[in-house]
């Protein structure tokens, strides 16, 4: 039976930096169910004592100690979140005296300094990123001129939240295209995406992974059954290998890792935020 063990990302900003470390962390582990939670902007005390309610709950619930991964620089928080009895890990704490020794220097903890939009310029490419991931979402852009990157793969194989995940980390200009049912007669590539060749990469995924992901939205369907699935899968890596797209199983692959493969396989800047 596989063990479950809540975990929550505190932070005094979004959580997203406590949020990516712990998973890198928990996927070097096996065997375990890992019931996860993000408390963001905890960045006062009353906030600090009502995460550590929440944790405290959390373990009395599943009569285990939880574990608390937190990117909260200041000390007092921290102190409050150990009450709560769960096992604290401090995101910065390993490298902050190493650097200090370093550098010469301490650090001077700021909340929320590691979110703050101290370079404007990059912060409104992000966004500019992130708006366009959203207006060029599943095929609907006439032409991708503009993109640094378009990926390509059959619905539900997981297009749309690596391009997020791009714009959000790398201010990367990320559009979709899904293969529809008359793309895949041919095992040649569409029309609208032969001229940016350069720009393409292909997501693949287990066609019964992909028949569970469409139940889930569209039950019972044409869509979601396992003849689809499977041909539409078959027909997509056939048109890549004829192609020479360069492709990625999402099946048993995070977010984090499929980024980092299109980034180094198309030879794109990162510019993480």
């Amino acid at each position: 039976m596989t063990a479950i063990r809540p975990v929550f990302y505190v932070s005094d900003g979004t959580g997203i930096t406590a949020e990516t470390v712990g998973h890198s962390l928990l996927t070097q582990f096996s065997g375990f169910s890992f019931v996860t939670d993000r408390l963001s902007f905890v960045d006062d005390t009353d906030k600090a004592h009502a995460a550590a309610e929440s944790i405290r709950a959390a373990g009395e619930r599943y009569r285990i100690r939880p574990i608390v991964i937190s990117s909260c620089v200041d000390s007092g928080l921290a102190k409050v979140l150990e009450e709560s009895g769960a096992l604290v890990l401090d995101v910065f704490e390993p490298f902050i005296g190493l650097l200090e020794n370093e550098l010469g220097a301490a650090r001077h903890a700021k909340i929320g300094q590691a979110h703050g939009m101290v370079d404007f310029e990059r912060y409104h490419r992000r966004i500019n990123a992130m708006n366009f991931a959203l207006s060029y979402d599943d095929g609907i852009a006439v032409n991708y001129d503009e993109a640094d990157v378009v990926l390509v793969a059959v619905s539900r194989a997981g297009k749309t939240p690596t391009c997020i995940y791009l714009a959000l980390h790398y201010g990367l200009r990320a559009a979709n295209y899904p293969l529809t049912e008359e793309d895949l007669e041919s095992d040649r590539l569409p029309p609208r995406l032969r001229p940016y060749r350069n720009k393409l990469f292909g997501l693949t995924i287990d066609p019964e992974r992909l028949q569970q992901i469409r139940q889930e939205r569209r039950p019972n369907s044409r869509y979601a059954s396992a003849e689809v699935c499977r041909r539409e899968v078959a027909a997509a890596e056939l048109m890549f290998r004829m192609e020479r797209i360069p492709t990625l199983s999402t099946t048993h692959t995070s977010i984090e890792e499929i980024s980092s493969k299109v980034l180094g396989t198309l030879g794109l800047q990162r510019e993480m935020f």
